[in-house]
């Protein structure tokens, strides 16, 4: 089995110098700079916790920071990396606020692994997982199931997945694809998930790929290739120093693995995701009977009470991971 890697990205959204220089750009209407997408809910020590607990396999941690670094973490820790952007942006994208371009340049990390496995900060592992959970015969794990993309409202992230499908269509007829690739694509692995694929299919062209929300395996020859492909959608996309819905993000990268069969299926049980909300009753009786092994928390606007819930929240992962990793001072 070849060396895996994680990467994660994080972000200080209280670091008054950080807050200073983003606030030397002020974006337009149309740039995503909400508050959401920087708060800090202080859980960033279980994603620590979780994978030395549940992948003690790793082989190195990334972490990709603005400059900041939390207090309590331990930075001599032998597996973990500290990355700054500058180390491996190109300067004239910098600085950025942007997470897309934070994500689409992970490629040039040096001495990155091949394969590697992308977190945000909001993913968690809250069970036991092995190398095959990622990578399979040295393939990204995945899963591959048709949607639809309804683009709802000028700044609707809709726009963003929209834009990647331009690509993939661009450049893939979907019936040859699938049909290369059938049992990949109709899975017992997905469950009945897979009947929106076969609903799907009279469609001419991809009219989408479902996003899972969940730790992405990739390999670095993917970003290299789809580089050479879409160099100047993603050089669009880098140039904005806040995230702009009508670009491209990471995700391009994760479509081309999947309509070039370079992945192994991976079951739909995997993981889930939860929008937090004023009432997380199944999020968090999914953690402390850790109904799956992996879990994302997307924070939406329809929090009321944000305190009350992140207290909530630390409170069901200190009940499955207590102790201190060697990851903190």
């Amino acid at each position: 089995m070849s060396k895996i890697d994680f990467v994660i990205t994080w972000v200080d959204g209280a670091d008054p110098k950080w807050l200073k220089e983003k606030s030397q750009y002020t974006p337009d209407k149309d740039n995503d700079a909400n508050i959401n997408r920087y708060r800090d809910w202080n859980l960033l020590k279980y994603w620590f916790r979780g994978v030395e607990k549940y992948a003690s396999w790793v082989n190195k941690i990334y972490f990709i920071t603005w400059g900041h670094i939390p207090s309590w973490l331990n930075v001599k820790h032998p597996k973990l990396v500290i990355v700054n952007h500058k180390d491996y942006i190109p300067k004239q994208y910098l600085p950025t606020f942007n997470s897309n371009t934070i994500e689409i340049f992970i490629n040039n990390i040096t001495k990155l692994s091949e394969n590697f496995v992308y977190f945000n900060d909001d993913m968690f592992l809250i069970n036991y997982t092995n190398e095959k959970d990622f990578f399979y015969n040295d393939m990204p794990c995945d899963c591959a199931m048709l949607t639809s993309i309804i683009a709802n409202g000028k700044d609707s992230f809709s726009h963003c997945l929209l834009s990647n499908m331009d690509f993939i269509n661009k450049h893939f007829e979907m019936k040859k694809v699938i049909k290369q690739n059938i049992s990949k694509w109709f899975n017992l692995k997905y469950g009945i998930e897979q009947i929106r694929t076969l609903l799907l299919l009279p469609w001419n062209n991809f009219p989408g790929i479902k996003m899972t929300h969940l730790p992405i395996s990739y390999q670095k020859k993917t970003f290299k290739i789809v580089w050479e492909k879409a160099k100047q959608e993603l050089c669009d996309t880098a140039s904005d120093r806040f995230r702009n819905n009508m670009h491209v993000n990471h995700w391009i990268f994760q479509n081309y693995q999947q309509v070039t069969g370079n992945f192994q299926p991976r079951s739909s049980k995997f993981g889930k995701l939860f929008l937090i909300d004023d009432y997380n009753i199944e999020l968090m009786n999914t953690i402390k009977k850790q109904k799956y092994k992996c879990i994302c928390l997307n924070d939406a606007n329809i929090l009321k009470n944000f305190e009350k819930t992140k207290q909530e929240l630390i409170e069901c992962f200190e009940e499955i991971l207590p102790n201190k990793s060697s990851y903190e001072n």
